[in-house]
């Protein structure tokens, strides 16, 4: 069965987002920082099209979440940024053009029905029945690979109370926002086992845990 995986970049003081995102800011005031460590590595360049990038530990930390997933869970607000009808959203498609990064299914969760999208090799599907359906659904386009889960926090929390992730990846990055958003609240509790530790050149740690934080 596959492994449900949170693959998250996060702020030493716990935000996954700066303080006051919206549409045109969606990350918040600084929260662009905490994805800096991936976008010059060279995986995560000829992943996107691009050349040149540096070979390191970031870069070989984003070549293996590059290839972990068979398919992908995430939120409208991680998708566009929007949250009404699609027919006003002004990033209906998403925010990666033509050819999203993803190369194989990925399921939105969202409060309004669509059909689903097809970029070059990656096709959106939106869910409207909750985080158990998308799951199910992942599952079954996933076969024998993993399941990664995006954001946004929301998503992340549903799946966490529910006790639905087998593994967290956290990559704690140097920098303090000062606010924003959190990836944990007070109801998620429990012990999580530590199975790797990965320190880069730029000074983040990429942690690997086993089990989730359950309410």
């Amino acid at each position: 069965m596959p492994d449900l995986i949170l693959d998250i970049s996060v702020s030493l003081d716990g935000y996954v987002a700066g303080p006051n995102p919206d549409l045109d800011d969606p990350l918040g005031k600084g929260g662009e920082q905490l994805h800096e460590w991936i976008f010059g590595t060279r995986a995560w360049r000829e992943a996107h099209g691009l050349d040149g990038g540096e070979d390191s530990a970031d870069s070989a930390m984003a070549a293996e979440l590059i290839e972990q997933a068979s398919a992908t869970i995430m939120g409208r607000h991680m998708f566009s940024g929007g949250s009404g009808s699609w027919d006003t959203d002004p990033r209906a498609n998403g925010w990666w053009g033509d050819d999203p990064p993803f190369h194989h299914s990925v399921f939105v969760l969202t409060s309004h029905e669509r059909e689903p999208l097809e970029l070059s090799d990656t096709t959106f599907m939106f869910v409207t029945d909750g985080i158990e359906s998308a799951f199910e659904q992942a599952r079954a386009a996933a076969g024998d690979g993993d399941i990664r889960l995006g954001g946004g926090a929301d998503v992340v929390q549903q799946y966490l109370n529910a006790g639905l992730i087998d593994r967290l990846q956290l990559h704690l990055v140097p920098v303090l926002l000062g606010g924003g958003v959190r990836l944990f609240d007070e109801r998620n509790q429990g012990k999580l086992e530590l199975a790797r530790a990965v320190e880069s050149p730029t000074g983040v740690v990429h942690l690997t845990y086993q089990g989730a934080a359950t309410a």
